[in-house]
């Protein structure tokens, strides 16, 4: 049966008003969801560069609440923008007053951010204290491994620090050998500095290390190799040079070989 012409234009107009509503309401969604992000980048930022490991439980609990309160403002469009703008710049203002009130204050900063404590010391693990932080043994046993140690028996001390982090001090027999154990005199290691990264010239480490635009057209040229077609270049304080090309193996040189080339 053919429906009259009115009720298929009827049927036309409302499936293009639907339509035009919901492109309307997911633009607005993806807007809010740039401006949030921006805002809620910026205030992370200005709240300090950690790793998530390395946050203390303060921090880490701003971050969770922060996440919240920007996700409600962005899916749902009849809540204000302001509602999950406004909480989050108030998490970052208790985030800076906290920070201020415990870098003056010891007292406070043991309540708040805890204290390291000791799970292995000269008497072998400490119960009690894996107990305090409801640490298994295998907990204890992963965490070792993720220093490089297999036994409590190649440990001094254990530290677990307010972050969570494990701090090991080994045993003397079990420490790693250093030039210094043996008396031998090195050279002292300065940063290097990277001078090409993904096929793009760093001109402030440039100025910095005192290498010149011809020297990196000589070691390009060298190698037969072009700018961007390297992934990074570095040179150390001792004029070391390492050249990692995207699609060869890496190649260890000097400033003084390319400049002598």
């Amino acid at each position: 049966m053919l429906l009259p012409k009115s009720t298929f234009f009827n049927f036309v107009y409302m499936y293009k008003t639907v339509n035009l509503s919901n492109t309307k309401n997911m633009l607005i969604v993806f807007t809010r969801a740039i401006i949030i992000y921006i805002c809620l980048l910026f205030a992370m930022r200005l709240m300090g560069k950690k790793q998530l490991g390395e946050l203390q439980p303060f921090e880490f609990a701003v971050t969770l609440v922060a996440a919240e309160l920007a996700c409600i403002p962005m899916s749902d469009t009849t809540v204000p923008i302001f509602y999950g703008l406004i909480p989050i710049f108030t998490l970052f203002v208790i985030h800076l007053i906290l920070t201020k009130i415990i870098k003056h204050s010891i007292k406070i900063r043991r309540v708040i951010n805890g204290k390291p404590i000791i799970i292995i010391d000269s008497n072998g693990i400490n119960y009690d204290a894996i107990s305090k932080l409801d640490m298994t043994v295998n907990d204890l046993l992963e965490s070792l491994r993720g220093c490089g140690y297999f036994s409590p028996s190649e440990v001094q001390y254990a530290i677990v620090e307010t972050n969570g982090d494990l701090t090991v001090v080994p045993k003397a027999e079990n420490a790693p050998l250093t030039p210094a154990d043996m008396g031998i005199k090195t050279d002292p290691k300065g940063i290097p500095y990277v001078l090409i990264c993904e096929g793009k010239i760093l001109s402030q480490n440039m100025q910095l290390s005192g290498i010149r635009n011809d020297f990196i057209d000589k070691l390009l040229q060298k190698y037969d190799l072009k700018q961007k077609n390297v992934l990074m270049a570095s040179v150390d304080n001792n004029e070391n040079v390492f050249l990692q090309p995207i699609k060869k193996p890496a190649i260890n040189t000097s400033v003084k070989e390319v400049v002598n080339e």
